[in-house]
């Protein structure tokens, strides 16, 4: 029998009834991750996670997550194991601690098995700029489709049964687009939720700790373990810590949920169908839900703004990989010339093209120009939204337009033609809103999900909404193993 496709409360009771053993989980999972063909993984730790199963705890047996097998995006830093980013500049860097998130894992009985693929230093959207190469989708044995990014690789291994949790981030829409190309729920909590301590940061303002599961349960479940203040980081929030999955049934009768109709019409016939198949079960829960209107510029402004920000940031973020302090080294003759050779060949095209982007949006020169007035119409594009939650408790669309796109033709870079519907999610990392992607439906045997997004600080509710929806598509626990 294989367990770890299974949800996490039918991995602890077989555990507690003795029918499997968490060595026989991690087995398992070392066994199915050897057989990766998706190219999920950056590292696999084979002797790290025995080791860890040998040294459980049995007093954390209550733990969901004891003795379960999961992976880590690679831009975690994990002690005495490799943290690469998937960039070749890090290709050899092994961190002397772990980040929070790693920790407080580790604290509740989980098994790390693997760290995995992503976009490199977690820049771009599609899963193909890892130093690895592609990340393929499980849905698509041809490996035509893309599962997108950046944390492609977590969305991977949880899509082909390979673990019950994936822990990514989520920048713009890095886990909740991925869960929606492959049939999984995408949680990204409210800004400082969890810390980031330890955390490659990407665009600090922007980023989130987030994660792929199966089901809602597993995703409420997390946070519990994930959530609370660190004084290691102060960006993380001083909100209690509740029990997530104790309102996950309660009644939606009288929540307002607003629609974006200019994101409706960016998605294909088979994406709305379904779409409105989920429209129509809410409105069967008693909730009330409405067609609503934004600014196209507003909507439009979106990707150019996450661009200019996140780039900027970005360059900031990454001045420190300059092959002196740690990380990848190329000979030079000065310590200029040694940043420059190590810079130049150990960053792939994508990066230095954000690098330069980052770099002038900050300069003197240009930085009214493009990084102020990239601030400013943040604010505007915020703005917009809370005045829509002024009147509705969820905003509630497509995840994304149609199901993954095909790796030929797909092109990341930003040429003016924006579709809103592609692009829309970062508007909740502009305002540290909690956000979640759950499947819906599917065209041509490949999923696509639906993606609720709250007022910050409503992490309950939006788990909630996002739970009684699932009940009424069936679509949770969804497995494409390899073949």
């Amino acid at each position: 029998m294989r367990y770890l496709s299974k949800p996490l409360k039918e991995i602890h009771d077989a555990i507690l009834r003795n029918e499997v053993t968490p060595l026989d989980l991690v087995k398992e999972g070392l066994s199915y991750v050897g057989k990766d063909n998706n190219n999920a993984f950056e590292y696999i730790c084979n002797k790290e996670a025995i080791d860890a199963v040998n040294k459980l705890d049995s007093s954390k047996k209550n733990s969901l997550l004891y003795g379960v097998p999961i992976v880590i995006k690679d831009c975690f830093s994990t002690k005495s194991i490799p943290t690469t980013a998937s960039s070749n500049m890090l290709s050899d860097y092994i961190p002397c601690f772990d980040a929070e998130v790693v920790t407080r894992l580790k604290n509740a009985g989980a098994i790390i098995i693997g760290k995995t693929t992503m976009d490199e230093l977690a820049m771009g959207g599609s899963g193909t700029s890892g130093r690895k190469g592609m990340t393929y989708n499980p849905w698509d044995k041809r490996r035509k489709h893309i599962i997108g990014g950046s944390s492609c690789g977590s969305a991977a291994a949880v899509s082909s049964g390979l673990t019950p949790i994936g822990i990514g981030s989520d920048t713009g829409d890095s886990v909740r687009k991925p869960a929606s190309y492959s049939g999984l729920v995408g949680f990204k909590p409210t800004w400082g939720r969890i810390s980031r301590y330890g955390m490659f940061q990407f665009a600090s303002s922007l980023d989130h700790v987030a994660y792929f599961t199966r089901n809602v349960f597993d995703s409420a479940y997390l946070l519990n373990v994930l959530a609370g203040h660190d004084n290691k980081d102060f960006s993380s929030g001083y909100e209690d810590v509740i029990d997530y999955t104790k309102d996950l049934s309660k009644s939606i009768k009288g929540k307002r949920i607003a629609v974006i109709k200019e994101v409706l019409d960016c998605c294909s016939p088979k994406t709305i169908e379904c779409f409105n198949k989920t429209l129509d079960q809410l409105r069967v829960e008693g909730a009330i839900v409405d067609i609503v209107s934004i600014d196209e510029k507003i909507l439009k402004a979106i990707y150019p703004t996450y661009f200019i920000i996140s780039s900027s940031e970005a360059t900031s973020n990454n001045a420190n990989l300059d092959g002196l302090k740690f990380g990848s080294r190329c000979e030079g003759n000065s310590f200029e010339e040694v940043m420059i050779n190590t810079r130049t060949k150990c960053f792939s095209p994508l990066i230095k093209r954000r690098f330069i982007i980052g770099s002038l949006s900050l300069s003197k020169t240009h930085r009214e120009e493009l990084f102020v007035r990239a601030q400013k119409c943040r604010r505007l594009i915020v703005d917009s939204f809370n005045k829509v939650f002024e009147k509705y408790d969820f905003i509630y669309c497509p995840a994304s337009p149609t199901t993954a796109p095909l790796f030929k033709g797909y092109n990341p870079r930003f040429n003016g033609d924006v579709n809103v519907a592609d692009n829309y999610l970062a508007f909740a990392n502009f305002g540290g809103n909690p956000s979640i992607t759950i499947p819906i439906g599917f065209e041509n045997n490949m999923p696509f999900g639906g993606n609720f997004t709250a007022k910050p600080h409503f992490d309950s509710e939006l788990l909630n909404v996002a739970s009684i929806l699932e009940k009424h598509t069936g679509l949770m626990n969804l497995v494409k193993e390899n073949e």
